[in-house]
């Protein structure tokens, strides 16, 4: 199979974001560390991930700054893989797809994991973009500048 083809020039953030995080691996590993999975074999037990497929992600995301490993905290001599502080600002992609999923993947009424606010007991708020004054902030209302 022919390698693809890296968007890590590319001025677009969005594409050198998704060349990095985009593919759906990655993405439910950063999930599963925010909902404190840190180890090899656990993170292997709750994707179905095939061992090769999660070693080179968690090796990804490593090298890319987006989790680190240290030592297991219980004393054991297994390694764990934490979220840095640049995995912990990913937290806001990883809400608003669930949000999203939430509003277009669930039929009315269909059973799914809610995520709650731990100082409320509340689910979290729906998340939307800003403008600078404060209001909602539509996609009408924003324009790329393309690099010249």
């Amino acid at each position: 199979m022919p390698r693809r083809k890296s968007l890590n020039n590319q001025p677009c953030p969005v594409a050198r974001s998704v060349d990095l995080i985009g593919d759906r691996w990655s993405l439910l590993i950063v999930r599963d560390a925010f909902d404190g999975m840190r180890r090899f074999g656990d993170f292997q037990r709750n994707l179905g991930v095939a061992r090769n497929i999660l070693s080179d992600r968690l090796r990804k995301l490593v090298d890319a700054g987006i989790l680190t490993t240290q030592t297991a905290s219980d004393g054991s001599a297994y390694q764990e893989y934490v979220l840095t502080a640049q995995g912990q600002s990913l937290f806001p992609v990883v809400l608003a797809l669930r949000q999203w999923g939430e509003q277009h993947l669930f039929r009315p009424g269909e059973r799914h994991s809610v995520l709650i606010d731990r100082n409320t007991g509340k689910p979290v708020p729906f998340m939307a973009p800003r403008a600078g004054d404060g209001g909602t902030l539509a996609p009408a209302s924003t324009e790329v500048r393309k690099v010249p």
